[in-house]
């Protein structure tokens, strides 16, 4: 989509080149055609844009200076070749011009009559004479001059009418005038900054990106300056040969012998002076053309020598940027070297180069990005730059430091707690600012005896991850094991004893832990959950299997067990205890 929309918008690039503005010399703002060219005066004054240093802008101006007397010089021999026309009058034209003829004569009586007028009047004034008579004549006065206003606007419009009849460019040609005098009253001297110098324009390109960027706009400039002085040779080429035109005709017109009558000889001296001045001027538009290549040419040298010092000073920014890989190879070389002594602990020294060959690493990074895109200058960026890049980097540290609140709240740990972390259980050992240390005690089901490893944890999981506190108030956990006993007639009547054992001995647990549950669940909204005991059968190989299952708290689930354990050896007992004193 974006490359169509790009063609079929292609057009709209056209306006950007002062090139394109010369192919269109014929016409001026608004699309109408042209009569006298302007273009060496446009090409300039795109050119001044593009200069940078203050050789640069000297070349500007001075080809700006040479391009306005060289547009001042077409207009003046635009308006003498179109004097020099003798154009044939047809019937109309005929007509038009004896118009002329008669209201200029009536200009001519007129401006006379206001100025008698004007006359009386000052001496009136000045005599003190009737006041009906200053009045009268005041009158007069205003209606002469209304009348002579009226007279030279048709005189005006009427010589229009002829020059369109004649096809006579002066008046075109003398419109074109004024609005360029007007344009350049207006031009502000853009260029009046000195500026500075090549060598020190150049080194204000700091870095390597602007250095390149420095060096593809002066190939750019280059390659338009070279386009102007093509062009100018054009015209230096289509002035040269309107310059032999004009002076074979002036030649021709020299040979001819004027006639007898005043009138033709005064008109044919006219036409020579008019043919020797538009050879004057031609010559004087050439020898500007030529200066003005000159210059054009001056300022081309002058930015391939910008050229050379832009690529001096990027050659400058590789060659840093070389040392610095150099000296990342050799001080990594360095780091092996020292960390690779027999004596040292080698896992730690392995950590240890491995940290200092990044650091160095880094820090050769951050020297190569500043070679090739400098320090960043305003504040609030390097600021923005910086608190970004710590709360990358420094992110699980700003979460474990935010979580160590959370554990020290009122449903955190505390040391000494039985705890279970991202699903390794055991005893709080220690907890800091960053860190939580836990004894492992292996899986709940087992005896719960510390496997002797330490396991270590960013308090950043009270935050992402999750925790269970066994040791708190509130805290209960089903509990169970199990009981093989061979099938017998007795089985239910076992079963129903150590059912009532567990009863009586997790009551208290029960009725606390139903209370709690109600008190949650009422202010939840959650159903009610019972406590109760339960003694279930599965059949197995060697008979049934007697599953306990019970809730009790987490630090007193061991002695729980043990009691319950007791409870169930007395109900396996009773019957052998009875029998061995029946037969005693």
């Amino acid at each position: 989509m974006c490359i169509v929309v790009m063609w079929m918008t292609r057009d709209a690039m056209s306006n950007l080149s002062f090139l394109r503005a010369r192919n269109r010399a014929g016409f001026v703002s608004g699309g109408q055609k042209a009569i006298v060219d302007q273009s060496p005066w446009q090409t300039a004054q795109a050119l001044a844009a593009l200069a940078v240093s203050a050789e640069e802008r000297e070349y500007a101006r001075e080809a700006q200076r040479l391009a306005d007397h060289d547009v001042d010089q077409a207009f003046a021999s635009a308006l003498r070749e179109a004097s020099m026309r003798r154009p044939v009058l047809s019937a109309d034209a005929q007509a038009i011009s004896e118009r002329i003829k008669e209201l200029e004569q009536l200009v001519k009586v007129e401006q006379a009559r206001v100025d008698s007028l004007t006359a009386a009047a000052g001496k009136g004034s000045a005599t003190g004479g009737n006041q009906n008579s200053a009045t009268l004549g005041s009158d007069d006065l205003d209606v002469a001059k209304a009348q002579l206003g009226l007279d030279q606007d048709e005189l005006t419009d009427v010589r229009q009418e002829l020059a369109r009849a004649i096809h006579d460019d002066r008046p075109a040609i003398q419109q074109e005038l004024a609005a360029r005098e007007a344009a350049m009253s207006k031009y502000d001297a853009q260029m009046r900054d000195g500026g500075q110098v090549a060598v020190l324009s150049a080194g204000q390109d700091s870095t390597l990106a602007t250095r390149l960027r420095a060096y593809f706009a002066q190939n750019n400039r280059h390659g338009l300056l070279q386009q102007a002085i093509a062009l100018t040779n054009a015209d230096i080429k289509k002035l040269t040969d309107k310059h032999n035109a004009a002076l074979t005709q002036a030649s021709a017109t020299q040979n001819n012998e004027a006639g007898p009558d005043n009138s033709a000889r005064i008109a044919t001296l006219k036409q020579k002076s008019n043919e020797r001045q538009l050879v004057s001027i031609y010559n004087d538009r050439i020898q500007t053309e030529q200066e003005l290549v000159a210059v054009y040419a001056k300022w081309a040298n002058q930015v391939i020598l910008q050229h050379r010092i832009v690529l001096h000073l990027m050659m400058q920014s590789v060659a840093w940027i070389a040392v610095i890989l150099i000296c990342v190879i050799l001080c990594n070389a360095l780091v092996r070297r020292l960390m690779d002594r027999p004596g040292l602990d080698g896992r730690r020294m392995r950590t240890l180069r491995a940290l200092a060959q990044l650091g160095v690493q880094l820090l050769g990074l951050a020297l190569i990005l500043l070679v090739l895109f400098g320090a960043p200058r305003e504040v609030s960026t390097v600021i923005g730059l910086t608190t970004a890049g710590l709360t990358v980097a420094l992110q699980a540290f700003i979460l474990a430091f935010i979580g160590w609140f959370i554990l020290m709240g009122k449903h955190g740990i505390r040391v000494g707690d039985w705890v279970e972390i991202n699903g390794v259980g055991g005893e709080v050992t220690e907890i800091g600012l960053f860190r939580t240390t836990l004894l492992e005690t292996g899986n709940w089901t087992d005896q719960g005896h510390p496997t002797g490893r330490r396991v270590a944890f960013m308090n950043n999981f009270a935050i992402t991850g999750q925790y269970f506190n066994f040791s708190t108030a509130g805290q209960w956990m089903w509990d169970e094991f199990a009981i093989s006993a061979p099938a017998s007639a007795d089985t239910y009547a076992m079963v129903d004893e150590i059912h009532k054992g567990v009863t009586e001995e997790t009551e208290k647990d029960v009725r606390m832990a139903e209370a709690e549950w109600k008190h949650s669940s009422r202010q939840d909204g959650l159903r009610q959950f019972s406590a109760a005991p339960s003694v279930s059968l599965r059949p197995s190989a060697a008979g049934v299997d007697l599953v306990v299952r019970y809730v009790t708290r987490a630090s007193e689930r061991f002695e729980m067990r043990n009691r319950l354990y007791k409870r169930v050896m007395d109900v396996f007992h009773r019957p052998a205890l009875q029998g061995a004193m029946q037969e005693g």
